[in-house]
């Protein structure tokens, strides 16, 4: 599947938005290869974990994020539900499932409610090692200030989700364990 080839589908060539979204999702795109294959997965889900990775954030271009070239109408927050809206009508229906759920560490209906969200009234948390390890992979890397690729540290990613919610920074950690088991392990290091 040629990913980059889908995502410049919905961007001009030239644009801000697809520079920012061609290196942001290569970068979480690598990073979630090397987790699926440490944890075993055969190449078939590595293969759909490293396209997923690649496509989890194509809704964000219809969104108004400015500083990275995002002019659409709609809050960013809505980026994986319109993902999943672009990517279901291309016939990519589990992988428009990771772009409804790959936001934070997954949205319940419970976030839903209590932070009067625009969302639909569904469960977008991951569901699947796969969808799990996508959501893992992208809260390493920022679309907004990630400018020279290094990915961030496992405490400034639970930190920056802390500010979301103790339970949303818990589920990162948890995860963590998870994926990268060792406290000395690497798994930047595997990367290429």
């Amino acid at each position: 599947m040629d990913c980059p080839g889908i995502l410049k589908k919905f961007y001009p060539e030239d644009s801000l938005a697809l520079k920012v979204l061609i290196d942001h999702s290569r970068q979480v795109a690598e990073l979630a290869l090397v987790v699926a294959k440490n944890q075993g997965l055969d190449e078939k889900s590595c293969r759909f974990v490293y396209e997923a990775a690649w496509l989890h954030d194509v809704g964000i271009g219809q969104t108004w994020l400015p500083q990275i070239g995002c002019l659409g109408k709609e809050p960013y927050i809505r980026h994986g539900v319109i993902g999943h809206e672009m990517l279901a009508d291309l016939g990519l229906a589990e992988h428009a499932l990771v772009c409804e759920r790959h936001v934070g560490v997954g949205i319940s209906c419970k976030d839903i409610v209590e932070g009067r969200l625009p969302l639909p009234m569904r469960d977008m948390t991951p569901q699947t090692i796969e969808e799990r390890i996508v959501a893992y992979a992208d809260k390493f890397f920022s679309k907004t200030s990630n400018i020279n690729g290094i990915a961030k540290t496992p405490e400034k990613a639970a930190a920056e989700l802390s500010r979301i919610s103790p339970q949303s920074a818990a589920t990162f950690l948890k995860w963590h364990q998870e994926f990268c088991p060792h406290p000395n392990s690497n798994l930047f290091s595997n990367q290429g």
